[in-house]
């Protein structure tokens, strides 16, 4: 699964995981991070998630990195702002009020772009990625992030079902990613399906959506 996989879907249009109305598990769980007031957050992958819009409003800083152009426009876009734009590297940095996005591969973002972040959001990067890459994803956010937590929401379901993405992603691959590094807190999970019409339409019979904090060792 190359870049041009990720740009081809936005200039499709096809972005099924894309939640308009934001994801629900976000203002229920985040608080159990008990972050201060205004501290930066990570947001990868991020896609034009309106949860970037929503941890900006409960006073955060938020970092975002983003592969396709076209889906940061249109986040800023639909946010009704204009966004500055600087080059960074290989990276376009676009900037407005309390939201930054660096547009390029995650794989490559420097450590300075996340070096004040308190925390990480990821509810559509870790289950984005086939289990080839999980393991190089986990590791680059081991890096940009060594004290930092993760609040993570993962899906489960049968894999052989359908072809990924998302890929299937329980506690026993959580685990093998994060367990050696990270204490894993499982919050909660629920039956997903009824929330994701589009898997359903695909063949997944079963969907477990599972909420972890995840916080280094030591920290």
């Amino acid at each position: 699964m190359t870049p041009d996989f990720w740009i081809e879907r936005w200039q499709k249009g096809e972005t099924a995981f894309h939640q308009a109305e934001g994801n629900d598990l976000l203002p229920k769980h985040w608080p159990a991070l008990k972050l201060a007031a205004g501290s930066p957050v990570f947001v990868p992958l991020c896609g034009k998630s309106i949860d970037m819009a929503w941890l900006a409003g409960a006073g955060h800083r938020v970092i975002g990195a983003e592969l396709s152009p076209l889906a940061v426009a249109e986040f800023f876009r639909e946010q009704g702002v204009v966004a500055e734009t600087r080059r960074v590297g290989a990276f376009e940095v676009h900037s407005a009020g309390p939201i930054t996005i660096w547009c390029g591969d995650i794989f490559a973002l420097p450590a300075d772009a996340t070096a004040d972040v308190a925390a990480a959001y990821d509810r559509a990067a870790l289950v984005a990625m086939p289990p080839t890459l999980q393991g190089a994803y986990a590791k680059a956010m081991r890096a940009l992030l060594p004290a930092a937590p993760i609040l993570l929401i993962s899906l489960a379901y049968p894999q052989e079902q359908i072809a990924g993405p998302p890929f299937s992603t329980p506690l026993s691959q959580v685990t093998a990613l994060f367990g050696a590094t990270h204490d894993i807190n499982i919050r909660e999970t629920r039956d997903g399906l009824e929330k994701s019409p589009n898997l359903k339409a695909r063949g997944v019979s079963r969907l477990d959506e599972a909420v972890f904090v995840l916080r280094p060792k030591g920290s």
